[in-house]
């Protein structure tokens, strides 16, 4: 038999955990004072009037960056259990976690032959 008292810690945790971001939504919305103009709406940038557009196209490559920078942030958070298991798991696992260190390699230099990877 499913024994549902086991679990009233986690049932709790969750309904707390829950309870207390729709609260204070709730209460911010409330208290919040609301006041509408043309100050409230412009764009603040350093207490500097603001120059230009507010939209603003971003080159492809920012965001190359970024994704090779999350690419091997990820990969290092995989490799971390096979590094603390190294000594018991033995050389097959080492093949294994070679492998799945030289696939992400490959793609961030094709991009680089290719040209992606330049500022210019």
């Amino acid at each position: 038999m499913f024994l549902l008292h086991e679990y009233d810690i986690f049932w709790t945790f969750l309904i707390i955990s829950s309870v207390i971001p729709i609260l204070a939504f709730l209460i911010s919305g409330i208290l919040a004072p609301i006041s509408e103009g043309p100050e409230k709406l412009s764009s603040y940038e350093s207490g500097i009037e603001p120059m230009g557009d507010a939209w603003v196209q971003f080159r492809i490559r920012y965001y190359m960056f970024a994704l090779v920078f999350v690419v091997f942030d990820v990969e290092t958070v995989f490799l971390y259990p096979w590094a603390m298991s190294f000594d018991v798991l033995g050389v097959s696992v080492f093949i294994e976690a070679l492998i799945f260190v030289l696939i992400p390699i490959v793609g961030p230099v094709y991009a680089w032959r290719k040209g992606a990877l330049e500022w210019s």
